[in-house]
């Protein structure tokens, strides 16, 4: 058994919450089940092995909110390590990691990133002599974290700018897809204009237990009037996911067949093929399933993968000219601090991709600031190394995201998670989106960008997650998205 045992300063930062959402991960970034224990001012983790780990954890910053940071690589000990003095450690050496890795694809550096990075790595020399006096060495490292940050954020800045502009001396560059999702019910007038200025793509969700709500019989009428009023405004058309895994778009009849996985899969290929057939010619991309990692119908791992593949394989047969998709959720598998999976969502990519099927590229789901259930938000140099990871796959990637713009209650939020208390609105939102969506959108390997939900006025997954609010008024994070089109992919 093995224990890793982390003091944290200011102790009142040893929370519950801390302890809840921590977690030890290898050199493969795949994190061990663990327990957590909050004992005074030390959070104390157990695992079942005693190899080096990295720990990921919430951490405040001021100008940034709260973020999950990672420590470096560390040995068990007897000694606690103090944990603001590691994470700061660890986003140094990410920031200088990643910098000197840009400046070897000729990065033009702009100088402040440098005056940045020279504060941060001042103020974590005297955390690291201030040592024995953890509650001075914390706020060295909270401001050595703070300038890191900053260096991050600005490096970023300069990376998307550079990008951009080198893919537009190359020529024509292709234009990147900017979508969002629209909903099981039709749009209002107002909210189609506002749609069209800011989008040129439109995830129409299939979804399945409205389409077959009685086994057998199913109703189009929705998505037949969504994708005629997509292909007369000339937005891109990207259907599905065709298989939600998800316990709220699963029919209720389908639980009957929960232990008999052969006639669950007969029933998931009438769908795929009455869905293909019927709009096949109407769609530009097929996203063939979705939340592939999530524990649904008693299935075992094998048996989703077999389900997934056969989404795919039937889609490319019905359309073979239509690229297909396949979407998965918390893709850095925070999950699997409470259990042990055989398939996280890499390597389940990674086991489709190989297998030959087909696969036209991947989905990457990211539901930011929700726990459980969601994707704690990093920095933007953590993303990039997520996107670098799976863009080594050798396929066109997408990102799916939406982020909340308030942390109170939300009737009308369906999914049991909440935003992390403090910290998100509206502004918060419209920076989030500011920062990554053109981040993403300046590679090569990123061909789309949906945002995941549009109405906070009807019934709908993430509390406070889309781009109208409960007043169907647009929140600024929809201006910064048509701002983006406008500027980016045009």
């Amino acid at each position: 058994m093995g224990m890793m045992r982390f003091r944290v300063f200011p102790a009142e930062r040893n929370t519950e919450q801390l302890a809840r959402q921590a977690y030890l991960a290898g050199i493969d970034r795949t994190s061990w089940p663990v327990r957590t224990a909050v004992e005074g001012d030390t959070l104390v983790l157990h695992r079942s092995v005693s190899d080096s780990a990295n720990l990921h954890a919430p951490w405040p910053v001021e100008g940034h909110g709260e973020l999950t940071l990672s420590t470096g690589s560390l040995i068990e000990r007897t000694e606690p390590y103090l944990l603001p003095l590691e994470l700061a450690r660890g986003t140094i050496v990410q920031v200088r990691n990643q910098l000197s890795e840009w400046q070897l694809i000729g990065l033009a550096v702009p100088k402040a990133v440098g005056g940045k990075l020279a504060t941060a790595i001042e103020r974590l020399s005297h955390a690291v002599v201030e040592q024995s006096d953890p509650a001075v060495s914390a706020r060295y490292s909270d401001e050595s974290l703070r300038a890191a940050l900053d260096a991050a954020n600005l490096l970023a800045a300069a990376y998307t700018e550079q990008m951009f502009a080198a893919r537009r001396r190359n020529g024509p560059m292709q234009v990147g897809l900017l979508g969002a999702e629209l909903g099981t019910e039709l749009l209002d007038n107002y909210t189609s204009r506002q749609f069209l200025t800011t989008f040129n793509a439109a995830e129409v969700p299939i979804c399945w237990r409205e389409t077959e709500s009685t086994e057998g019989r199913f109703s189009w009428t929705t998505n037949d009037r969504q994708i005629e009023w997509c292909r007369q405004h000339g937005l891109k058309v990207v259907a599905g996911p065709l298989l939600l895994l998800d316990h709220r778009d699963l029919p209720d009849w389908l639980y009957l067949f929960e232990d008999d996985f052969e006639n669950v899969l007969d029933f998931v290929s009438t769908l795929v093929r009455a869905t293909v057939e019927r709009y096949r010619g109407q769609v530009d991309y097929w996203i063939c399933a979705g939340r592939v990692n999530s524990d649904v119908l008693a299935m075992s791992e094998q048996e989703r993968l077999r389900l997934v593949a056969r989404t795919v394989e039937l889609t490319r047969e019905l359309d073979p000219d239509t690229p297909a998709l396949v979407s998965f959720d918390q893709p850095w598998a925070e999950y699997m601090r409470e259990r042990h999976v055989d398939f996280p969502p890499f390597h389940f990519a990674d086991t489709l991709v190989r297998a030959d099927i087909g696969l036209s590229g991947l989905v990457m789901e990211m539901n930011l600031g929700y726990f459980p259930g969601g994707t704690m938000p990093r920095h933007i140099l953590e993303f990039n190394r997520q996107l670098d990871a799976w863009s080594e796959l050798g396929l066109p990637l997408w990102l799916s995201l939406c982020a909340p713009s308030a942390y109170h209650d939300d009737p009308l939020a369906v999914r049991k998670v909440a935003p992390r208390p403090g910290g998100w609105t509206p502004a918060a939102q419209q920076s989030l989106a500011a920062r990554l969506i053109p981040f993403a959108l300046a590679r090569q390997s990123v061909q789309g960008v949906l945002w995941n939900q549009l109405l906070d006025s009807r019934p709908h997954d993430f509390p406070h997650g889309g781009l109208f609010d409960d007043r169907r008024q647009a929140k600024p994070a929809l201006r910064t998205l048509a701002a983006i089109r406008r500027k980016y992919l045009r």
